[in-house]
């Protein structure tokens, strides 16, 4: 997929450059740097970068990645959080994309990301996320690349308080394990009140229902499709459905599967029709992408031999999404992320 959050080391990532958080004076340093440094060949790179000399915050510069698997390490400056009113949101979105107009200028086609700033510079985690996301997805709308951001653990990816609530809340409403019969909401609740009295179990209380939070953030409801929408598109193939919605909706192919997270090598399958049929993730990729409502997301499943179920975690937040009207597809990933699921999105395999 064009945008992929991943647990990995970036040092390993083989992509065809690597973005180190550097520091203005490019030498070398700790964390994500020093490690940088290591993998490639420490007197190597710290030459490199000693005789380009100097790189200004919110600015990028390219070396060879020397020993790294990585062909290349593009050097981003990254600003020192000062509370937010020293333009820290601003040189941090244009580090970002310093680096990707380098990767681009060089033509490379993949790139990995560390979460910059967001370490002895003291960003805070959920807005150095946010910056991230907004100056990735704001560059991939006009150009062809895939980038992954890299985390080394799970918790780098910070939801906010409300959103995360929200999602445990309506988890504990709709999520069913598998082979256990599904309890009567006033049951459920009760079971969650007793758990988080008694201490019990906390694992599993933390994704019981929480009330307070789903009447604070209690998802839209959809109009239903009608009866004669259905059976007016029975014998639809998942292609012919899919374009027919594109074309309905008045969205152009490229906004489309931008907005889906696919490649434009995967939807020329998709618009040549025939027998191509998609991975259930892609299916709802392309769901989210047309800003499908619930009962026109599991139609246009079905054409896949897909649909949503309540004891798959993952298809829970999904629905959770879809029933609120979120359907920006990067925001989704990250709550996907944040409870260890499967992101949406695909490239040509």
């Amino acid at each position: 997929m064009p945008f992929e959050i991943v647990r990995n080391d970036i040092t390993k990532m083989q992509t065809d450059a690597i973005v180190n958080a550097a520091n203005p004076a490019l030498t070398p340093g700790v964390g994500v740097c020093g490690a940088i440094f290591e993998a490639a060949g420490f007197e190597k790179l710290e030459k490199a970068c000693r005789k380009i000399g100097r790189c200004e915050v919110g600015s990028a510069v390219i070396t060879p990645g020397f020993d790294l698997p990585a062909k290349y390490v593009i050097h981003a400056v990254g600003p020192v959080w000062q509370g937010g009113d020293k333009n820290e949101p601003e040189l941090l979105k244009s580090c970002y994309l310093s680096a990707l107009e380098l990767a681009r200028k060089h033509r490379l086609r993949s790139i990995a990301f560390p979460l910059i700033s967001a370490g002895i510079y003291g960003y805070p985690k959920a807005e150095a996320l946010s910056a991230a996301v907004s100056a990735i997805s704001e560059f991939l709308l006009e150009n062809d690349m895939s980038v992954y951001l890299v985390v080394y653990e799970r918790g780098a990816v910070v939801l906010s308080e409300k959103l995360l609530g929200s999602i445990r809340s309506y988890i504990g409403e709709h999520y069913v394990e598998a082979n256990t019969l599904p309890r009567p909401r006033a049951e459920r609740q009760a079971f969650s009140q007793f758990m988080n009295h008694t201490g019990a179990l906390p694992d599993l209380a933390e994704h019981l229902a929480r009330p307070e939070a789903a009447q604070s953030a209690a998802p839209k409801q959809k109009k239903r499709r009608s009866l004669d929408e259905v059976v007016r598109n029975l014998d639809e193939s998942f292609s012919h459905m899919l374009l027919r919605l594109i074309d309905e909706k008045g969205m152009t192919d490229v906004e489309f599967y931008k907005r889906a997270n696919i490649d434009r090598k995967l939807f020329s399958k998709i618009r040549k029709g025939g027998a191509y049929n998609p991975s259930k993730n892609t299916a709802i990729a392309c769901a989210v992408a047309l800003r499908l409502s619930l009962d026109e997301t599991r139609d246009l499943l079905s054409k896949a031999g897909y649909t949503l179920s309540h004891s798959s975690k993952s298809d829970v937040i999904i629905e959770y999404f879809i029933e609120s009207g979120i359907s920006d597809i990067y925001e989704i990933n990250q709550a996907l992320f944040a409870f260890d699921q499967r992101l949406l999105g695909a490239q040509e395999a």
